[in-house]
């Protein structure tokens, strides 16, 4: 008997299934599917099998949800991150990505810590700069651990300024430094005299004017400018156009009222908002860590509170887990090349802008972003099904950011280790690609499903198995 139009059934079988139904005119979608590994299977068992630990787990699932849903995160302040950033101190440079050492980091990384110390002072040359790091003079720790995050190497050193972002239902801050800009830039390892002029006029003349506007303005509230931006056409990782555009709007009544001697640099600084599609990128990411920070360190939560990449590992926190990461290689990325640039040119998947994804946005709102699928390569019906497909392993619908092409659903948001270990999908993020030579800078854009093998041994490590 034939299904009814609207119907397609799934087979995650053997073949034999899909050419039994195709022999009765029923297309069928395959899904590549398997059983969970027994390690994985005894910690689902353990879960879910001691009704006192899964009632447990599913109270501490719904407190993170309603405090990442509910999280209304606001811009605050632009300081020196000397000033503000917890635990940033002497010679410390704060990097993407799980921890790493000087031996293991990736060329963008390696570029990128560099100039951060050309960039302080600490070193005349790019030689000088390496053979400190390589010597252990400088100190290397993830953004994630100090409440920041930094997009591609994320490299942030005690001088650059920092966005200063209030978690204002949890009480917690979170931050971010200044987007340079495409084109030769820092985050992508590049080094050269001019990214070192770049970073000090971010620095010098930016980030004063724009603090002093920011103070001033009582705190924007950048949850309501990304929900909007969703309607505007942005999903806030690969795509912040509306973004950067509502935050100039809303921004420069109070950059104008600004004290005089500040007017010298309003030209310099709206043309560096004019020209730079991607400033929200920071703002966004940082916006996304206020929230999940929140929701850290629940007793039995399985939600998912950061992913993380450095170019050479890929992990994730979880609530119920504490401070532990949980690795995996950071993977290659599928996506569309510059031309004169191929897969061989390309650097795994690096930075912290993943915890877009991790608070609902990213790839798994990307079905509110068609235009930007063409850039990654993909079309906008993939990228509606990358959204749907992310509500299979998340607990929520977010109330807050809804997707006009899907009804105003909201984006999923709670990415669940259970859900992942019984479905065996783990979650995708749309991504720039870097070049894996230090100072070539982006080279495409793609997308990327992070390896499931971090997530396994997460909810091992919570069942005790």
């Amino acid at each position: 008997m034939k299904l009814p139009d609207p119907v397609q059934p799934i087979v995650a079988g053997p073949d034999d299934f899909s050419t039994a139904l195709e022999a009765q005119g029923v297309a069928a979608r395959r899904i590549a599917w398997q059983p969970p590994p027994k390690g994985v299977s005894r910690a689902l068992s353990a879960l879910l099998g001691d009704a006192d630990r899964y009632q447990a787990m599913q109270a501490g699932n719904q407190e993170a949800m309603r405090r990442i849903t509910e999280a209304r995160a606001l811009l605050v302040d632009l300081r020196a991150a000397r000033d503000v950033v917890p635990g940033l101190e002497g010679k410390m440079l704060l990097h993407a990505g799980p921890p790493l050492s000087w031996e293991t980091a990736c060329g963008p990384m390696r570029g990128a810590l560099a100039g951060a110390l050309l960039f302080e002072g600490w070193a005349r040359s790019p030689a000088e700069a390496e053979s400190l790091l390589s010597g252990g003079a400088i100190r290397l720790s993830p953004c994630h651990e100090h409440g920041t995050v930094g997009p591609m190497a994320g490299v942030v050193s005690p001088s650059m300024p920092v966005f200063v972002v209030e978690n204002d239902t949890g009480g917690n801050r979170a931050y971010s430094n200044l987007n340079e800009g495409l084109g030769k830039v820092l985050r992508y390892g590049a080094n050269d005299a001019g990214v070192i002029a770049r970073l000090q006029w971010l620095a010098q003349e930016v980030a004063p004017v724009l603090g002093v506007a920011i103070r001033r303005s009582g705190g924007i509230d950048l949850t309501n400018m990304i929900a909007q931006a969703l309607h505007m056409g942005d999903e806030l990782h690969n795509r912040n156009k509306a973004a950067t555009a509502l935050f100039s709007r809303a921004i420069a009544p109070f950059l104008v009222e600004g004290e005089a001697r500040n007017q010298r640099s309003l030209p310099g600084l709206f043309r560096y908002l004019a020209e730079t599609d991607v400033f929200f990128l920071n703002l966004s990411m940082a916006a996304s860590k206020a929230a999940l920070d929140g929701a850290q360190g629940i007793e039995g939560s399985t939600v998912v509170t950061a992913m993380a990449r450095n170019g050479t590992e890929i992990a994730i926190r979880v609530s119920g887990a504490g401070d532990a990461w949980f690795t995996a290689p950071s993977p290659a990325i599928e996506g569309l090349y510059f031309p004169g640039y191929g897969p061989e040119d390309a650097n795994p998947d690096l930075g912290d802008s993943a915890i877009t994804e991790t608070g609902g946005l990213g790839a798994f709102a990307l079905a509110a972003a068609p235009a930007i699928t063409d850039f990654i390569g993909g079309t906008p019906e993939m990228g509606r099904a990358i959204t749907e497909e992310m509500y299979g392993i998340t607990l929520a619908e977010h109330p807050r950011y809804t997707i006009p092409a899907l009804d105003f659903r909201g984006t999923p948001v709670g990415i669940d280790l259970l859900r992942v270990a019984q479905s065996r999908v783990s979650p995708m993020l749309d991504t720039g690609i870097a070049h894996k030579e230090p100072g070539i800078g982006q080279i495409g854009a793609g997308i990327v499903r992070v390896p499931i093998e971090p997530f396994d041994a997460a909810l091992r490590r919570l069942a005790g198995v």
